[in-house]
């Protein structure tokens, strides 16, 4: 496969990526949907109903990520390498609301599902840095609106990040690797395919297991995200690709 380094290298991370970091999966059988309902605490009618318990959701996991054992793995280092070396454009979006690839140096990044160390209000609009946990009585440090304080990630049926933005990246796409993903939350699950048809891109699975869209792709490697993406990187930058 040829070069094309003015073409842009798009890359998807899902929660597989961080769980050699310590952070727990959403979807796997033993994932936190397994043991906690969405509809209880990651819709925003479920914080219009119980906002304590959003928050308290939120909060524990916010705490989890900030813990001491929980740190970039070599595949978010790997990741991290490929944008500081390749001569083109390396796009990184991802469905994880960690801050992992910010710690282990990425910078061209897409949270499109948001960020657990931020914090929006829903009164005034503004976003600011958060590390501690919210409640229902934390005021808005820009407005100073009291109980409109919400974790800043999309829930379930709300629209995502920078669509608009993915989308151009992925009609330009001379690459588009997907690591970490189920392959069944949309949209990000219709990546593979924009990135087919718009930008006639090659596709690559990096993930523990075939994902539910593994057909999709071109190419499909399965294994610890550990071990997959820092080899997948050096072919990358070989110029083997």
């Amino acid at each position: 496969m040829q070069q094309h380094e003015d073409r842009p290298i798009v890359i998807l991370t899902g929660a597989g990526i961080s769980k050699e970091s310590g952070l727990e999966t959403f979807r796997d059988p033993d994932g936190i949907w397994a043991r906690v309902s969405i509809e209880e605490v990651a819709t925003p009618e479920a914080f219009v109903r119980d906002p304590e318990r959003v928050h308290g959701f939120y909060n524990a996991r916010r705490r989890g990520l900030m813990s001491e054992g929980v740190v970039p793995n070599a595949a978010h280092l790997a990741l991290a390498r490929l944008e500081r070396e390749w001569p083109g454009e390396v796009v990184l979006v991802t469905q994880n609301i960690d801050d992992l690839h910010e710690r282990a140096g990425s910078r061209n990044l897409i949270h499109m599902h948001g960020e657990i160390l931020k914090a929006r209000c829903e009164a005034c609009g503004g976003v600011t840095d958060w590390k501690d946990d919210l409640e229902v009585a934390t005021r808005c440090p820009a407005c100073g609106e009291a109980g409109a304080m919400r974790v800043h990630v999309v829930w379930f049926g709300e629209m995502p990040f920078e669509m608009a933005r993915i989308t151009q990246a992925l009609a330009a796409a001379a690459l588009f690797v997907s690591i970490g993903t189920s392959g069944s939350v949309y949209p990000a699950a219709g990546f593979v395919q924009e990135a087919r048809m718009m930008g006639r891109a090659h596709t690559v699975e990096l993930n523990l297991e075939p994902s539910d869209g593994v057909s999709l792709f071109h190419e499909a490697r399965h294994g610890p995200a550990s071990e997959l993406v820092p080899a997948f990187v050096e072919r990358i930058l070989a110029s083997a690709w």
